[in-house]
Protein backbone atom coordinates (compact mmCIF):
# COMPACT_ATOMS: atom_id res chain seq x y z
CA UNK A 1 0.00 0.00 0.00
CA UNK A 2 1.00 3.91 -0.50
CA UNK A 3 1.16 6.08 2.38
CA UNK A 4 1.52 9.86 1.79
CA UNK A 5 3.49 12.28 3.76
CA UNK A 6 3.97 16.67 2.58
CA UNK A 7 7.18 18.42 3.37
CA UNK A 8 8.26 22.00 3.35
CA UNK A 9 11.23 23.32 3.24
CA UNK A 10 12.28 25.87 5.94
CA UNK A 11 15.67 28.30 4.99
CA UNK A 12 17.63 30.42 6.56
CA UNK A 13 18.57 34.15 6.30
CA UNK A 14 20.55 33.16 3.13
CA UNK A 15 17.90 31.04 1.76
CA UNK A 16 19.81 27.54 2.30
CA UNK A 17 17.14 25.12 2.96
CA UNK A 18 18.06 23.66 7.13
CA UNK A 19 14.95 21.48 7.69
CA UNK A 20 11.70 20.19 6.26
CA UNK A 21 8.33 20.70 8.36
CA UNK A 22 6.85 17.04 7.71
CA UNK A 23 2.75 17.02 7.27
CA UNK A 24 0.33 14.30 7.50
CA UNK A 25 -1.45 13.47 4.11
CA UNK A 26 -3.75 10.48 3.93
CA UNK A 27 -3.70 10.57 0.19
CA UNK A 28 -2.72 12.10 -2.73
CA UNK A 29 -4.78 15.22 -2.05
CA UNK A 30 -2.15 17.59 -0.44
CA UNK A 31 -4.01 19.01 2.50
CA UNK A 32 -4.30 18.40 5.71
CA UNK A 33 -7.30 15.42 6.62
CA UNK A 34 -10.04 15.34 8.41
CA UNK A 35 -8.83 13.64 11.86
CA UNK A 36 -7.69 14.14 15.45
CA UNK A 37 -4.52 15.49 15.67
CA UNK A 38 -2.87 12.74 17.85
CA UNK A 39 -4.03 10.15 15.25
CA UNK A 40 -2.00 12.32 12.65
CA UNK A 41 0.96 12.01 14.76
CA UNK A 42 0.67 9.10 15.28
CA UNK A 43 0.03 7.79 11.74
CA UNK A 44 3.13 10.32 10.94
CA UNK A 45 5.45 8.59 13.32
CA UNK A 46 4.16 5.11 11.80
CA UNK A 47 3.86 5.21 8.29
CA UNK A 48 7.37 7.12 8.23
CA UNK A 49 9.79 7.39 11.31
CA UNK A 50 9.15 3.62 11.68
CA UNK A 51 9.38 2.60 8.09
CA UNK A 52 12.13 4.59 6.07
CA UNK A 53 12.78 7.07 8.91
CA UNK A 54 12.77 10.73 9.18
CA UNK A 55 16.13 11.08 7.65
CA UNK A 56 14.93 9.64 4.50
CA UNK A 57 12.27 12.47 4.11
CA UNK A 58 14.30 15.16 4.95
CA UNK A 59 17.63 13.95 3.11
CA UNK A 60 19.40 14.54 7.08
CA UNK A 61 17.86 17.73 7.88
CA UNK A 62 15.81 18.01 10.86
CA UNK A 63 12.48 17.35 10.74
CA UNK A 64 9.53 19.41 12.17
CA UNK A 65 6.69 17.29 13.81
CA UNK A 66 3.52 18.82 15.51
CA UNK A 67 2.62 17.70 18.38
CA UNK A 68 -0.86 18.69 20.30
CA UNK A 69 -1.88 17.95 23.78
CA UNK A 70 -3.37 14.59 23.15
CA UNK A 71 0.19 13.52 21.82
CA UNK A 72 1.78 14.83 24.47
CA UNK A 73 -0.43 12.88 26.79
CA UNK A 74 0.28 9.64 25.21
CA UNK A 75 3.91 10.15 24.68
CA UNK A 76 3.84 9.91 21.46
CA UNK A 77 7.80 11.83 21.10
CA UNK A 78 9.06 8.68 22.90
CA UNK A 79 9.08 7.33 19.45
CA UNK A 80 11.31 9.71 17.93
CA UNK A 81 14.68 10.22 17.84
CA UNK A 82 16.07 13.32 19.48
CA UNK A 83 18.51 13.99 17.50
CA UNK A 84 16.21 13.95 14.07
CA UNK A 85 13.03 16.05 15.15
CA UNK A 86 12.10 18.96 16.44
CA UNK A 87 8.90 19.43 17.99
CA UNK A 88 6.61 21.88 17.32
CA UNK A 89 4.52 22.81 20.21
CA UNK A 90 0.74 23.56 19.15
CA UNK A 91 -1.09 26.48 19.82
CA UNK A 92 -4.06 24.63 20.75
CA UNK A 93 -1.91 23.19 24.26
CA UNK A 94 -2.93 24.86 27.15
CA UNK A 95 -0.23 26.52 29.05
CA UNK A 96 -1.21 25.44 32.08
CA UNK A 97 1.34 23.93 35.13
CA UNK A 98 0.29 19.98 34.01
CA UNK A 99 1.40 20.57 30.45
CA UNK A 100 4.71 22.64 31.32
CA UNK A 101 6.26 19.69 33.25
CA UNK A 102 5.61 17.59 30.22
CA UNK A 103 7.43 19.49 28.33
CA UNK A 104 9.67 20.08 30.88
CA UNK A 105 10.42 16.42 30.53
CA UNK A 106 10.80 16.48 26.88
CA UNK A 107 13.47 19.14 27.32
CA UNK A 108 15.05 16.94 29.89
CA UNK A 109 15.16 14.12 27.36
CA UNK A 110 17.07 15.96 24.99
CA UNK A 111 14.05 17.20 22.38
CA UNK A 112 14.76 20.58 21.07
CA UNK A 113 11.47 22.15 21.34
CA UNK A 114 9.58 24.82 18.90
CA UNK A 115 6.46 26.65 19.49
CA UNK A 116 4.33 26.95 16.74
CA UNK A 117 2.36 29.92 15.73
CA UNK A 118 3.03 31.92 18.54
CA UNK A 119 1.10 34.51 20.81
CA UNK A 120 2.43 35.68 23.61
CA UNK A 121 0.85 35.27 27.09
CA UNK A 122 2.37 35.52 30.40
CA UNK A 123 1.70 31.36 31.10
CA UNK A 124 3.79 30.96 28.42
CA UNK A 125 6.80 32.28 29.76
CA UNK A 126 7.97 29.22 31.83
CA UNK A 127 7.79 27.50 28.01
CA UNK A 128 9.62 30.18 26.28
CA UNK A 129 13.11 28.83 29.40
CA UNK A 130 12.50 25.75 27.21
CA UNK A 131 12.17 26.28 23.49
CA UNK A 132 14.25 27.14 20.89
CA UNK A 133 12.31 28.33 18.15
CA UNK A 134 9.26 30.46 18.44
CA UNK A 135 7.29 30.30 15.36
CA UNK A 136 4.92 33.39 13.80
CA UNK A 137 2.37 32.59 11.46
CA UNK A 138 2.35 36.01 9.64
CA UNK A 139 -1.34 36.00 8.13
CA UNK A 140 -2.46 35.70 11.62
CA UNK A 141 0.17 37.62 13.27
CA UNK A 142 0.69 40.42 10.46
CA UNK A 143 4.83 41.65 11.36
CA UNK A 144 4.11 45.25 12.13
CA UNK A 145 1.60 44.28 14.61
CA UNK A 146 4.59 41.94 16.23
CA UNK A 147 7.54 44.02 15.83
CA UNK A 148 7.72 44.77 19.71
CA UNK A 149 7.43 41.75 20.53
CA UNK A 150 9.81 40.18 18.26
CA UNK A 151 11.98 42.63 19.65
CA UNK A 152 11.71 41.34 23.14
CA UNK A 153 12.45 37.88 21.74
CA UNK A 154 15.19 38.49 20.23
CA UNK A 155 16.98 39.49 23.60
CA UNK A 156 16.78 36.24 24.80
CA UNK A 157 20.18 34.58 23.85
CA UNK A 158 19.11 30.89 23.31
CA UNK A 159 15.68 31.28 21.36
CA UNK A 160 15.82 31.90 17.10
CA UNK A 161 12.79 33.15 15.09
CA UNK A 162 11.08 31.78 12.17
CA UNK A 163 8.45 33.41 10.06
CA UNK A 164 5.94 31.14 8.82
CA UNK A 165 4.10 31.41 5.48
CA UNK A 166 5.70 34.41 4.22
CA UNK A 167 4.13 34.58 0.97
CA UNK A 168 5.94 37.93 -0.64
CA UNK A 169 9.70 39.19 -1.18
CA UNK A 170 8.28 42.16 1.07
CA UNK A 171 7.59 39.64 3.64
CA UNK A 172 10.99 37.78 3.54
CA UNK A 173 12.77 40.88 3.49
CA UNK A 174 10.95 42.96 6.20
CA UNK A 175 11.30 39.49 8.15
CA UNK A 176 14.59 39.65 7.69
CA UNK A 177 15.15 43.30 8.87
CA UNK A 178 13.14 42.22 11.84
CA UNK A 179 15.78 39.74 12.88
CA UNK A 180 14.33 36.83 11.87
CA UNK A 181 16.72 33.56 11.68
CA UNK A 182 14.44 31.15 9.84
CA UNK A 183 11.46 31.89 7.30
CA UNK A 184 8.92 29.23 5.33
CA UNK A 185 6.19 29.96 3.03
CA UNK A 186 4.53 29.85 -0.62
CA UNK A 187 7.65 32.51 -1.52
CA UNK A 188 10.07 29.95 -1.12
CA UNK A 189 8.24 26.09 -1.92
CA UNK A 190 5.05 24.63 -1.12
CA UNK A 191 4.63 21.77 0.71
CA UNK A 192 5.67 18.72 -1.06
CA UNK A 193 4.03 15.23 -1.70
CA UNK A 194 6.20 12.00 -0.76
CA UNK A 195 4.54 8.41 -1.55
CA UNK A 196 6.14 5.63 0.30
CA UNK A 197 5.80 1.87 -0.19
CA UNK A 198 4.71 0.27 3.00
CA UNK A 199 3.26 -2.61 4.57
CA UNK A 200 -0.56 -3.01 5.15
CA UNK A 201 -1.05 -3.75 9.05
CA UNK A 202 -3.53 -6.75 10.04
CA UNK A 203 -5.81 -5.67 12.34
CA UNK A 204 -7.20 -9.05 13.48
CA UNK A 205 -3.72 -9.08 15.31
CA UNK A 206 -3.39 -5.81 16.33
CA UNK A 207 -6.54 -6.17 18.60
CA UNK A 208 -5.01 -9.90 19.62
CA UNK A 209 -1.54 -7.91 20.78
CA UNK A 210 -3.90 -5.17 22.08
CA UNK A 211 -5.72 -7.53 24.32
CA UNK A 212 -2.48 -9.10 25.85
CA UNK A 213 -1.53 -5.84 26.58
CA UNK A 214 -4.43 -5.10 28.27
CA UNK A 215 -3.67 -7.90 30.75
CA UNK A 216 -2.01 -7.33 34.44
CA UNK A 217 0.56 -10.30 33.85
CA UNK A 218 1.87 -9.29 30.17
CA UNK A 219 3.13 -12.59 28.27
CA UNK A 220 5.87 -10.98 26.06
CA UNK A 221 6.32 -14.90 24.25
CA UNK A 222 2.78 -15.06 23.62
CA UNK A 223 3.16 -11.45 22.16
CA UNK A 224 5.99 -11.92 20.35
CA UNK A 225 4.01 -15.01 18.92
CA UNK A 226 1.53 -12.27 17.19
CA UNK A 227 3.96 -9.90 16.02
CA UNK A 228 5.33 -12.81 13.94
CA UNK A 229 1.81 -12.93 12.14
CA UNK A 230 2.24 -10.02 10.77
CA UNK A 231 4.95 -8.72 8.43
CA UNK A 232 4.03 -5.35 8.78
CA UNK A 233 4.08 -5.32 12.76
CA UNK A 234 6.94 -6.99 13.64
CA UNK A 235 9.54 -4.80 10.68
CA UNK A 236 7.60 -1.62 12.75
CA UNK A 237 8.55 -2.98 15.71
CA UNK A 238 12.00 -3.73 14.91
CA UNK A 239 12.38 -0.09 13.06
CA UNK A 240 11.49 1.33 16.30
CA UNK A 241 14.14 -0.85 17.89
CA UNK A 242 17.12 -0.12 15.50
CA UNK A 243 15.63 3.54 14.63
CA UNK A 244 17.98 5.83 16.58
CA UNK A 245 15.31 5.99 19.47
CA UNK A 246 16.83 3.74 22.06
CA UNK A 247 20.77 3.11 22.62
CA UNK A 248 21.51 -0.25 21.68
CA UNK A 249 24.57 -2.13 23.10
CA UNK A 250 23.69 -5.55 21.10
CA UNK A 251 22.36 -6.89 18.57
CA UNK A 252 18.53 -7.65 17.72
CA UNK A 253 18.38 -10.98 17.51
CA UNK A 254 14.55 -11.47 17.89
CA UNK A 255 10.88 -10.01 18.28
CA UNK A 256 10.73 -11.55 21.47
CA UNK A 257 14.32 -9.47 22.40
CA UNK A 258 13.13 -6.44 21.20
CA UNK A 259 9.80 -6.80 23.30
CA UNK A 260 12.14 -7.58 26.41
CA UNK A 261 13.95 -4.36 25.42
CA UNK A 262 11.41 -2.10 25.22
CA UNK A 263 9.76 -3.47 28.68
CA UNK A 264 6.62 -3.70 29.53
CA UNK A 265 5.73 0.01 29.54
CA UNK A 266 7.22 0.72 26.50
CA UNK A 267 5.27 -1.85 25.00
CA UNK A 268 1.70 -0.76 26.40
CA UNK A 269 2.92 2.79 25.13
CA UNK A 270 3.83 1.21 21.55
CA UNK A 271 0.74 -0.72 21.09
CA UNK A 272 -1.36 2.20 21.93
CA UNK A 273 0.58 3.92 19.16
CA UNK A 274 -0.30 1.08 16.70
CA UNK A 275 -3.96 1.68 17.64
CA UNK A 276 -3.94 5.57 17.23
CA UNK A 277 -2.43 5.21 14.25
CA UNK A 278 -4.14 2.64 12.64
CA UNK A 279 -7.68 1.27 14.65
CA UNK A 280 -10.54 3.14 13.40
CA UNK A 281 -9.44 5.53 11.73
CA UNK A 282 -12.54 6.89 10.21
CA UNK A 283 -14.70 5.46 13.37
CA UNK A 284 -15.58 6.67 16.42
CA UNK A 285 -13.52 5.83 19.24
CA UNK A 286 -16.11 4.11 21.16
CA UNK A 287 -16.46 1.27 18.71
CA UNK A 288 -13.00 0.50 20.14
CA UNK A 289 -13.90 1.16 23.54
CA UNK A 290 -17.04 -0.76 23.57
CA UNK A 291 -15.20 -3.69 22.01
CA UNK A 292 -13.07 -3.82 25.37
CA UNK A 293 -15.98 -3.41 27.59
CA UNK A 294 -17.66 -6.08 25.50
CA UNK A 295 -14.56 -8.85 25.64
CA UNK A 296 -14.46 -8.73 29.60
CA UNK A 297 -18.17 -9.03 30.21
CA UNK A 298 -18.99 -11.98 27.76
CA UNK A 299 -15.59 -13.23 29.75
CA UNK A 300 -16.90 -12.99 33.33
CA UNK A 301 -19.82 -14.47 32.29
CA UNK A 302 -18.49 -17.09 30.80
CA UNK A 303 -16.53 -17.97 33.85
CA UNK A 304 -19.98 -18.02 35.77
CA UNK A 305 -21.76 -20.91 33.46
CA UNK A 306 -18.56 -22.37 31.36
CA UNK A 307 -15.27 -21.47 32.57
CA UNK A 308 -13.51 -23.31 30.26
CA UNK A 309 -14.68 -20.78 27.03
CA UNK A 310 -13.87 -17.82 28.94
CA UNK A 311 -10.40 -16.91 26.97
CA UNK A 312 -12.56 -17.48 23.79
CA UNK A 313 -15.47 -15.61 25.02
CA UNK A 314 -12.77 -12.69 25.84
CA UNK A 315 -12.51 -12.99 22.28
CA UNK A 316 -15.64 -13.25 21.02
CA UNK A 317 -16.66 -9.67 22.70
CA UNK A 318 -13.26 -8.30 21.38
CA UNK A 319 -13.57 -8.78 17.74
CA UNK A 320 -17.69 -8.60 17.67
CA UNK A 321 -17.61 -4.76 16.30
CA UNK A 322 -15.17 -5.67 13.64
CA UNK A 323 -17.24 -5.91 10.89
CA UNK A 324 -18.74 -1.92 11.79
CA UNK A 325 -14.97 -0.73 12.41
CA UNK A 326 -13.47 -2.10 9.00
CA UNK A 327 -16.97 -1.70 6.87
CA UNK A 328 -16.58 -5.28 6.01
CA UNK A 329 -18.78 -7.95 6.28
CA UNK A 330 -17.78 -10.22 9.41
CA UNK A 331 -17.44 -13.64 6.76
CA UNK A 332 -14.93 -11.42 5.03
CA UNK A 333 -12.65 -10.65 8.33
CA UNK A 334 -12.95 -13.79 10.17
CA UNK A 335 -11.41 -15.68 7.37
CA UNK A 336 -8.13 -13.65 8.33
CA UNK A 337 -8.53 -14.90 12.13
CA UNK A 338 -6.88 -17.99 13.42
CA UNK A 339 -9.33 -18.89 16.04
CA UNK A 340 -11.15 -22.18 16.57
CA UNK A 341 -14.43 -22.99 14.48
CA UNK A 342 -16.68 -22.43 17.78
CA UNK A 343 -15.43 -18.80 17.95
CA UNK A 344 -15.91 -17.92 13.96
CA UNK A 345 -19.40 -19.37 14.13
CA UNK A 346 -19.92 -17.23 17.12
CA UNK A 347 -19.01 -14.11 15.44
CA UNK A 348 -20.64 -15.69 12.27
CA UNK A 349 -24.13 -15.83 14.13
CA UNK A 350 -24.13 -19.53 14.60
CA UNK A 351 -26.13 -20.38 17.40
CA UNK A 352 -23.41 -22.13 20.05
CA UNK A 353 -22.37 -21.10 23.88
CA UNK A 354 -20.31 -18.23 22.93
CA UNK A 355 -22.77 -16.48 20.79
CA UNK A 356 -25.14 -16.94 23.22
CA UNK A 357 -23.52 -15.66 25.71
CA UNK A 358 -22.17 -12.49 23.24
CA UNK A 359 -25.99 -11.96 22.54
CA UNK A 360 -26.81 -11.50 26.42
CA UNK A 361 -24.06 -8.87 26.13
CA UNK A 362 -25.51 -7.30 22.84
CA UNK A 363 -29.08 -7.35 24.91
CA UNK A 364 -27.97 -5.50 27.98
CA UNK A 365 -26.13 -2.76 26.11
CA UNK A 366 -29.35 -2.06 24.42
CA UNK A 367 -31.94 -2.19 27.57
CA UNK A 368 -33.87 -5.40 25.08
CA UNK A 369 -34.58 -7.20 28.61
CA UNK A 370 -36.67 -9.32 26.93
CA UNK A 371 -34.26 -10.43 24.35
CA UNK A 372 -31.56 -10.72 27.29
CA UNK A 373 -33.74 -12.61 28.97
CA UNK A 374 -34.44 -15.01 26.30
CA UNK A 375 -30.91 -15.40 25.91
CA UNK A 376 -30.12 -15.98 29.74
CA UNK A 377 -32.47 -18.99 29.05
CA UNK A 378 -30.44 -20.46 26.43
CA UNK A 379 -27.67 -20.49 28.78
CA UNK A 380 -29.89 -21.73 31.58
CA UNK A 381 -28.66 -18.70 34.01
CA UNK A 382 -29.75 -16.00 35.84
CA UNK A 383 -29.45 -12.19 35.34
CA UNK A 384 -28.91 -10.82 38.50
CA UNK A 385 -25.55 -10.73 38.08
CA UNK A 386 -25.20 -9.04 35.03
CA UNK A 387 -25.57 -5.24 36.41
CA UNK A 388 -22.29 -6.57 38.14
CA UNK A 389 -20.39 -8.09 35.64
CA UNK A 390 -21.15 -4.86 33.49
CA UNK A 391 -19.67 -2.51 35.88
CA UNK A 392 -16.69 -4.71 36.45
CA UNK A 393 -16.19 -4.31 32.53
CA UNK A 394 -16.96 -0.62 32.29
CA UNK A 395 -14.62 -0.28 35.04
CA UNK A 396 -11.38 -2.58 33.73
CA UNK A 397 -12.07 -1.11 30.89
CA UNK A 398 -11.67 2.70 31.79
CA UNK A 399 -8.74 1.86 34.49
CA UNK A 400 -6.87 0.12 31.39
CA UNK A 401 -7.48 3.61 29.45
CA UNK A 402 -6.54 6.11 32.25
CA UNK A 403 -2.83 3.60 32.65
CA UNK A 404 -2.23 4.14 28.98
CA UNK A 405 -3.62 7.55 28.22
Amino acid sequence: MKVFVARQAIFNRKKHVVAYELLFRDGTKNSFPNIAENAATARLIMDNQLNLGTRYLTSGKKALINIGEESLNQELAQFLPTDDVILELLETIPPTTENYEKVRQLFHNNFRLALDDFNYSKEWEPFLKLARLVKFDLIQSPLKEIAPLVSELKKRKNLQLLAEKVETEEEFLLAKEMGFNFFQGYFFAKPTMIAQNDIEINYAVVMLIYSEALKPNMNIPRIAELFAQDTALAYKLLRLINSGVFPIKNRIESLKQALVYLGHERIIKFVNLIMTAHVAEQKPTELTRLSIVRSRFCELISKQIAPSLASMSFLTGLFSLLDAILDKPMEVVVERLPFPEVLHDALLGEPNTLFYILNIVRAYESGSWWAMQEACTMLNMSDESLPEFHAQAVNWADMYREHVY
